[in-house]
């Protein structure tokens, strides 16, 4: 599959400006051959988390109809990224992943909120799983923090996804972090980890580094500090292989595990 990934630099608190640099992205990708497009974190408002009550969309209507119509028109999957959203009065990151047929086929508020942004005082925690068929593979995505809970992601391998999606808005000053846990997270679940940073200019510090790693642990490809856009032609039928050459999952001992779970 041609995964187009679009590391955008996202204007803060411009809704019309992000609507419009997405759409030209998503177009460019289908012109382009991707198969599929996967978007960053929060990209319709940013993290103008003050500003929720005037930018969140309501119940997620505008960002749904947007991602369908596209979706359905170019005949392109498209792992929306997240936006901020308003549900029954409170305030959500939430992802919406469209099949290319137009079809939602997920819907995931972010489980793990993060701290050091305020998020857990602005916004409320999603409790559900995020996994979804994209034509015949299956797949999962989760955004940005929840990277830091390997036993979260492991979760969604269980339930079989062969990739797993992260959109982010994953700050400079902690991009090495970023780049060792997308490694071992797909190392430890053995499937593809395909993930979109943002990039920034001026006040905020976001410098991208979006990765698509393989099941190995061996990076296809990084992007640069700049807007871009980059499709990777990502062959799932190894990650079988591999969960065969080192099977993981036969010799896991989840009876050991089930205390640190709790």
């Amino acid at each position: 599959m041609k995964i187009a990934c679009i590391q955008l630099n996202v204007a803060f608190g411009d809704i019309e400006k992000n609507f419009t640099n997405v759409e030209k992205f998503i177009r460019e990708a289908a012109d382009k051959g991707a198969e599929l497009a996967i978007l960053p974190e929060m990209w319709n408002s940013s993290y103008a988390l003050e500003k929720l009550e005037d930018l969140a969309d309501p119940n997620g209507e505008r960002t749904k109809n947007f991602l369908q119509n596209l979706s359905e028109e170019l005949q392109i999957h498209i792992v929306g990224g997240s936006v901020s959203t308003k549900k029954d009065g409170k305030f959500y990151n939430t992802m919406y992943v469209y099949n290319n047929k137009g079809k939602l086929v997920s819907e995931y508020d972010k489980a793990h909120l993060f701290r050091l942004m305020d998020e857990h005082l602005y916004l409320s925690a999603g409790d559900k799983q995020n996994n979804f068929e994209l034509g015949d593979i299956p797949a999962a995505g989760v955004i940005c923090y929840d990277i830091r809970f390997p036993e979260w992601l492991r979760l969604h391998a269980l339930n079989g996804a062969k990739v797993i999606f992260v959109s982010a808005q994953w700050p400079t000053p902690r991009i090495d972090h970023w780049k060792t846990l997308l490694q071992a997270r797909a190392i430890e679940s053995q499937c593809f980890v395909i993930a979109v940073n943002r990039i920034s200019h001026k006040k905020q510090n976001f410098n991208g580094q979006s990765m698509v790693i393989e099941p190995w642990g061996e990076v296809l490809w990084t992007g640069g500090e700049d807007e871009e856009m980059a499709i990777i032609d990502v062959d799932f039928s190894i990650v079988d292989e591999i969960r065969q050459r080192i099977p993981v999952y036969d010799d896991r001992r989840p009876e050991l595990y089930k205390d640190i779970l709790k």
